[in-house]
């Protein structure tokens, strides 16, 4: 499973990449709450609720599975439109919590298994949340998860990414993308 994260082409990956509701959720930015949690606007319940610490409340709030019912089931043409789905998504979430908060110390997690349907058909979940010295790591040991590959990202992860204007093809926004690879 690791494996399909490290070798994922995401060669020319960009926002185009993001399925209209999540794109609706980076449009939408951050938040704080009354915790302090860092929150993506578009998830943040209208009812408060009650959580253990900041990280439960921001993983908890930010936590999705990626949109996949679209995608062919054949696990060589589903899993890099997957994977370039959540990549897309993240960098785009952590772009906007870095011009929202000024820092780039939220971390996203993006986890792929195999559903326990009898297609087993690669799906994927995302969250966000901040590391805190007071508070409990998401994940202690990325390693020893043996259901799931995940992998832990920062803003820092996509150095390289360069943004693009490209107005004729996505209706005036921002649109970054992936350097080519030079191989």
């Amino acid at each position: 499973m690791r494996e399909i994260l490290r070798t994922a082409d995401v060669t020319e990956a960009s926002v185009r990449d993001i399925p209209p509701v999540f794109l609706e959720v980076v449009e939408r930015g951050w938040s704080l709450t009354a915790a302090g949690g860092r929150v993506l606007a578009s998830l943040r319940p209208e009812a408060s609720g009650i959580y253990v610490d900041r990280l439960s409340e921001e993983t908890t709030v930010n936590g999705r599975g990626m949109t996949d019912y679209d995608l062919p089931a054949a696990p060589d043409e589903r899993t890099p439109l997957l994977v370039r789905r959540c990549l897309a998504y993240v960098c785009a979430c952590l772009r906007t919590a870095r011009e929202e908060f000024g820092d780039t110390r939220v971390k996203a997690y993006v986890s792929l298994s195999y559903a326990d349907t009898e297609e087993a058909l690669l799906t994927s979940n995302v969250t966000f949340c901040t590391p805190l010295p007071d508070v409990r790591p998401y994940l202690q040991d990325l390693e020893a998860v043996t259901d799931a590959a995940v992998a832990e990202i920062s803003l820092e992860d996509f150095e390289g990414v360069e943004d693009v204007e490209d107005v004729a093809d996505f209706e005036g926004r921002s649109v970054w993308m992936w350097p080519r690879s030079s191989s």
